[in-house]
């Protein structure tokens, strides 16, 4: 007969056989807790500067200037440099000890979040107030947009090759804009008694932008006139130039801590600048590594990573060969370089959500202030369109994370037939890198104002720097 074993014995087999999720609070100590909390603070300032893709770009580049890399593609001499892309991708390099044959170690992250594009011909008239006609990008519950203070991002192009760059709805001075949303009392046939993807149209999501008129009542669309006035007085813009601008309308005012406790961080665009902000921090901060160290930050991953900003582009081979001709070695050893290369593909997974608990399946479900998620697939149904992690890497990737007590869990999105996502880890697979997404988990995912714990976030950059860092292949 089987002796059965004493009580203290039981908790022992249940420590070492059993998968317990460990709280992130629970497992730092005073030093590394005031750590987390300061590294926010870093983390919200860059938010609040990087709010769109070519915001991010200038960021890192300034940030990467500063710490001394060069640029890759003026052949400035350093074994730290960047390759900026158009201004909408930029890269990370640091050259380490092995030769690049040896492979990468590669963190890549997108920059876009969803938000409201303007049309080219963006700007009308009706009912004597002036709207801008919007297109939406990525996916968006179109509903979260309206009644919000909102604010107006990007660059316009004038005939004459000149640039304006317009910031305005972020300081407390500017004025912001918004969607209008339609009163409660006579929304009953036209939103109430409809499904939400039919209630609000992506059509009705034009942006009120101005009331006043110029000139008398004979004038013709007086009120587009005065806007279109005050837009050439301040900023010397015509309306044909708004068909040379990328303009993007994206929720006005700071990150916020969010909670009495201060433990949450509440911003637009934590997906996916969760990641990016841990991949420049680590990268920013090493020094002669083993491997060859890259960042990625791509542009377009919301909108299925097409386009010659995204992960589908030659950019990476790009870099890669460059790199091989600076190392005196040939570029034809790009594919050797690659296929020998290990990633982690930043991205945010889900997090469990208390009051929606039918739509995730608990037990493989991402927990807030659990540590950083490793999702070893995304895609959707059967995997579709997703990118599968190998066994090996997976092993490889917990032994490097519990040797640097970084506070993981292993998550999936949500219940296999509830829906899915993509991201860019399977573009870059394809080369035959080791890959796996890898990010903190988010509430409110792709909305204008997501939740993430400061545990998680600081976790997200505990391991990408120990996945930079650490020995062996």
């Amino acid at each position: 007969m089987t002796e059965v074993p004493e009580k203290d014995e039981l908790e022992q087999l249940r420590e070492r056989l059993m998968v317990t999720p460990k709280l992130v609070w629970d497992q730092v100590d005073a030093a590394e807790r005031e750590a987390i909390l300061a590294y926010a603070e870093r983390y919200k300032a860059f938010l609040d500067t990087a709010k769109t893709e070519r915001e991010a770009v200038q960021e890192i580049e300034r940030q990467a200037r500063a710490a001394g890399f060069a640029d890759l593609r003026a052949n400035e001499p350093g074994d730290r440099c960047f390759y900026n892309y158009k201004g909408k991708v930029i890269a990370l390099v640091v050259r380490g000890r092995r030769p690049l044959t040896d492979g990468i170690r590669m963190v890549a992250a997108h920059i876009d979040s969803p938000r409201l594009d303007l049309k080219q011909y963006p700007l009308y008239e009706d009912t004597d107030m002036v709207f801008l006609k919007t297109h939406y990008y990525g996916g968006i519950k179109k509903y979260q947009w309206l009644a919000r203070p909102l604010a107006i991002h990007g660059v316009v192009l004038k005939a004459d090759g000149s640039r304006v760059e317009l910031r305005v709805g972020e300081d407390p001075r500017d004025p912001v804009f918004t969607v209008l949303d339609l009163l409660p009392h006579l929304a009953r046939k036209t939103q109430m008694e409809k499904k939400v993807s039919e209630a609000f149209e992506g059509e009705k999501l034009n942006v009120l932008v101005g009331a006043l008129p110029l000139g008398n009542k004979d004038t013709k669309e007086r009120f587009k006139l005065y806007l279109l006035k005050f837009l050439e007085d301040t900023y010397g813009i015509r309306e044909e130039d708004l068909v040379s601008a990328e303009l993007e309308i994206v929720p006005a005012g700071p990150a916020r801590d969010l909670g009495w406790d201060r433990s949450l961080v509440a911003a637009y665009g934590q997906d996916d600048r969760s990641c990016v902000y841990p991949a420049l921090e680590s990268i920013l901060q090493i020094d002669q590594p083993e491997h060859t160290c890259m960042a990625l930050f791509y542009d377009k991953e919301e909108v299925g990573s097409d386009g010659n900003t995204s992960a589908k582009s030659c950019l990476l081979e790009e870099i890669v060969e460059l790199l091989l001709e600076r190392a005196g070695e040939p570029p034809q050893a790009r594919r050797r370089v690659l296929m020998a290369s290990r990633a982690i593909s930043g991205d945010v997974n889900g997090a469990l959500d208390p009051d929606y608990p039918e739509v995730h399946e608990k037990r493989n479900a991402a927990k807030l202030g659990y540590g950083v998620c490793l999702t070893k697939f995304t895609g959707h149904g059967g995997k579709y369109t997703a990118n599968d992690a190998n066994a090996e890497y997976l092993a490889w990737l917990r032994k490097i994370f519990n040797e640097a007590g970084v506070v993981w869990q292993a998550a999936h999105l949500g219940k296999v037939d509830e829906g899915g996502g993509g991201t860019i880890a399977k573009y870059l697979a394809v080369h035959g890198i080791e890959i796996i997404d890898s990010g903190p988990p988010v509430l409110s995912m792709h909305s204008p104002f997501e939740v993430a714990s400061k545990a998680d976030l600081y976790m997200t950059f505990k391991a990408f720097r120990t996945f930079f860092t650490a020995p062996g292949q």
